[in-house]
């Protein structure tokens, strides 16, 4: 949770964010579990996973957007403070909610492009070389994953500048 206890964004985002992350989770398990089964079959039988890096491939881009709607309620991204150390809560509010309105900005960017290259790429069946895997499939998750990014983003810059100025949760 951020600095200062209550979320920046409402109960349903964090519930949301919660479970894409949980789905992230997921993916990155089962990556790590056929990576390692791979690894021991190529050692063992000379036969690896047919396709175990385009697995790995479509599976990190899924993992990666499942986990930034969470990572941003968490306050998890990466940020420079060794400036504001000696701001006030005030200052560092408002600079929180810069930030988050920077990410917002970039966060709905990427969505806007989002959607026509996943159409691009079920118009032009592009699909992964080995398995034959429609990749325009990941963005069942992904997209989704984005619009949550996108709208955590947006509670987070309210959040931020309502801490900033003193009308945080449960004071008028």
């Amino acid at each position: 949770m951020p600095e200062g206890g209550a979320p920046v964004a409402p109960r349903l985002l964090v519930q949301l964010a919660r479970g894409f992350a949980v789905i992230g989770g997921s993916v990155l398990v089962a990556m790590m579990l056929m990576t390692v089964t791979s690894v021991v079959l190529r050692s063992t039988l000379g036969r690896p996973i047919s396709g175990d890096f385009e697995l790995v491939e479509l599976g990190s881009a899924i993992v990666i957007f499942c986990f930034l709607p969470w990572c941003q309620i968490e306050g998890g991204n990466v940020t420079v403070d060794f400036f504001t150390t000696r701001a006030g809560p005030r200052l560092r509010g408002v600079l929180d909610a810069f930030g988050a309105l920077v990410y917002l900005a970039l966060a709905a960017l990427l969505l806007w492009r989002a959607v026509p290259g996943a159409e691009e790429m079920k118009l032009y069946s592009e699909q992964t070389m080995i398995l034959r895997i429609p990749v325009w499939y990941s963005f069942f998750v992904i997209l989704p994953a984005m619009g949550l990014l996108v709208a955590v983003t947006a509670a987070s810059v309210a959040g931020h500048l309502r801490r900033a100025f003193g009308r945080a949760e449960g004071r008028a």
